[in-house]
């Protein structure tokens, strides 16, 4: 008989395990600076501009009434394309603001944000109060969401762009001179609207572009970009659109528009993009060339949307910290799932990623709280194992009917609008409810998985059901000190259905057993043999390896 061994559960290590791999390019891709830079000085004239250091320092270097500097800690946040530019960004600050040197009045310090807690677009709060900072500095793209706290600074950047070729693809992807296009860009690109805008209007009748509006900034400073003075007919997210004539355009009326948008946006706005307008085309401006999809489609969402109807537990993942209406959405989501009989469970996991959610195995469907821009996770390639909604799909599953207009909603404070005018619509409708209770011994109605057809039985977990008070017949005295118990075929606890219990009770191994349930297992176990001794820096068996 062959003997059984137990699996050796330690990775493979040799001596190139601990052989770093080294960066061979010796040059950073700056092309976003554009040409005429080939050494150390024009390329800090060209940072200069791009960051407007100039202005910033004024900024950074305001005094208080007793003659202190008003910002003594300086936290700098840079996005993964513009991080190779945070050292001689701060030795620029530094040699500007007089802290070149230790021996010099270093009332200021400056620091450098090396990864963010969610949202490369957003202003990262929780990074920012780990070294007690008096305000952040944020460079790059930028949603502009309204913070809690610090006071903050956005620093756009000055890309350079080919206007020629830029005005060459879109008059060859728009031939028809009476098209109806938006421009767009991102915060960055923004500045070259007004100027493409000119020149394009003088062939193309019906254009506009979405300026950024920097009223959604309100307690933030903007530097190195002005936004124009001109109202704009309608605003949405962080714009507001110019037109080439006098006449008002509604909201409605975008989707007889063409979306011609200057860099490619994160996933959830490209999105949002696609609702608001007829057709979407993005330019690329790294390679200059253009993309017309395909893009995320609504459909994914409809039917997330319709499996969160069915689902019993529901995990509400917190994808920022640092939004203003953040725990008022908390709150009100909480609210509607308990109102719903639904299980939910909070998690704080940081970053997102795949191999973090899929340790809750017993959540049926993520809702996740983040910036509308960047923090929503659309899953295009279906990574995920279970669904992940937004609050609005999770406001509309969780309602009696479903009416869905196409458009997606993700801006907290248009959840929480929508939510209030949904409320004072249901008002009368749940008083009557109220009025009218279920009769005692009436089942409630069956439900069903419109996605798979299929009946689903713990859909509503917290609502009270009169059986479970019933304890089952074959209780002994050995298993009343269990946290779980069974009571006529369902599992709960503290009389109510746990749907976390009862996925750990179909799963075929829960564990090392229990001293409280006997074990109708018994079967041989594997031989223990002596492991890997040592410390992660070097093992026993690696003593001759290099590290």
């Amino acid at each position: 008989m062959t003997e059984i061994v137990a699996p050796a559960l330690s990775t493979h290590q040799d001596d190139n395990t601990f052989t770093y791999d080294k960066y061979q390019d010796k040059q950073k891709d700056r092309s976003y600076l554009g040409p005429n830079w080939n050494d150390e000085q024009s390329l800090r004239e060209k940072l200069i501009e791009f960051y407007s250091i100039d202005e910033l320092v004024v900024h950074l270097g305001q005094r208080a009434s007793d003659g202190s500097f008003k910002f003594k800690k300086i936290t700098l946040q840079f996005p993964d394309s513009l991080v190779a530019d945070a050292a001689i960004v701060v030795q620029l600050l530094q040699e500007k603001l007089g802290n070149a040197s230790k021996a010099q009045d270093n009332t200021q310090q400056v620091w450098i944000l090396a990864d963010t807690a969610y949202s490369p677009c957003c202003i990262d709060e929780v990074a920012a109060e780990h070294v007690l900072s008096d305000i952040v500095v944020h460079f790059g793209d930028a949603c502009m969401n309204a913070i809690q706290k610090l006071p903050a600074v956005y620093v756009f950047g000055k890309p350079y762009l080919d206007i020629d070729t830029i005005v060459g693809k879109f008059k060859a992807t728009y031939p028809n001179e009476s098209s109806k296009v938006v421009l767009m860009a991102d915060t960055s690109y923004s500045r070259h609207l007004p100027e493409l805008f000119n020149i394009l209007k003088e062939t193309y009748k019906d254009v506009a572009y979405a300026d950024i509006s920097p009223e959604r900034a309100s307690n933030a400073k903007i530097i190195g970009f002005k936004s124009t003075n001109q109202e704009g007919s309608i605003r949405f997210s962080n714009r507001k659109l110019i037109t080439s004539s006098d006449e008002a355009l509604e909201d409605e009326n975008l989707q007889d528009y063409a979306l011609f948008h200057i860099s490619t946006p994160e996933p959830p706005h490209l999105l949002y993009l696609s609702t608001k307008f007829g057709s979407v085309t993005l330019f690329d401006t790294i390679n200059n060339s253009i993309n017309q999809g395909p893009f995320p489609s609504l459909m994914k969402r409809y039917r997330y949307m319709h499996i969160a109807r069915t689902a019993g537990t529901i995990g509400i993942l917190v994808n920022t910290l640092s939004l203003r209406n953040t725990t008022e959405v908390i709150n009100k989501v909480s609210r509607k799932i308990k109102e719903a009989d639904k299980k939910y469970y909070m998690f704080v996991v940081g970053k997102p990623n795949v191999a973090k959610l899929a340790n809750f195995e017993s959540i049926d469907v993520w809702c996740i709280l983040g910036c509308g821009q960047g923090g929503i996770i659309v899953n295009n390639n279906n990574d995920f194992f279970k669904p992940i909604i937004t609050p609005y799909e999770l406001e509309m599953a969780l309602s009696p009917e479903v009416q869905w207009t196409g458009k997606w909603v993700t801006e907290f404070e248009n959840v929480i609008n929508d939510e209030e005018s949904n409320e004072d619509s249901e008002a009368s409708t749940s008083l009557d409810d109220t009025n009218s209770p279920t009769l005692e011994g009436e089942d409630e109605a069956p439900e069903f998985n419109a996605v798979t057809g299929k009946y689903v039985s713990n859909s509503r977990p917290m609502r009270q059901i009169q059986h479970l008070e019933i304890d089952a017949v074959d209780s002994t005295v050995e298993q009343e000190n269990q946290l779980v118990k069974k009571f006529s075929q369902a599992v709960a606890i503290k009389g109510t259905v746990s749907t976390s219990a009862i996925h750990l009770q179909n799963r075929e191994w829960t564990g090392l057993g229990s001293d409280f349930v006997d074990n109708d297992v018994d079967d041989e176990g594997a031989l223990v043999e002596d492991g890997r001794g040592g410390i992660a820096r070097g093992y026993d068996f690696d003593v001759k390896g290099s590290y």
